[in-house]
């Protein structure tokens, strides 16, 4: 069901210390940043040749890492995102094999502009885990 790694997700506490990071120690093409509103996150992605680094930074008051940031102050791994062919199709099958999707279980648009899921951590030993559309 799922195809390729498309991005593992850094929460980081300072977005430009991070991009800075990633662009200067380490060599790395960087996205510029891109506030996500409707998931409550600035994002900026780090092109890799097989995949992408997505570093996460709390947009508002009311961001959904700003928890995991208060744990975890210096930042960390956030989240794993797969692709997926049919994200409709591989929420029903994983719902059936008694997965818990995030929020209303409805497909929100993600920062590629397609469609993602967010399936519980407790169902995945501990990781969060995203779909998207590919």
């Amino acid at each position: 069901m799922i195809g390729r790694l498309n991005h593992v997700a850094i929460a980081v506490p300072d977005l430009s210390a991070a991009t800075a990071l990633y662009r200067d120690t380490l060599g790395a093409t960087v996205s510029d940043p891109v506030p996500q509103p409707e998931h409550g996150v600035t994002v900026v992605f780090v092109e890799l040749p097989n995949t992408k680094i997505e570093l996460l930074h709390p947009l508002g008051e009311n961001s959904p890492i700003a928890a995991f940031l208060e744990r975890n102050s210096s930042g960390g791994i956030h989240h794993v995102c797969y692709e997926v062919d049919d994200i409709i199709a591989a929420r029903d099958r994983l719902k059936e094999q008694g997965a818990r999707v995030l929020g209303d279980g409805e497909p929100k648009i993600g920062a590629h502009d397609k469609p993602v899921l967010f399936l519980h951590p407790k169902d995945f030993v501990g990781t969060l885990i995203e779909l998207e559309q590919a």
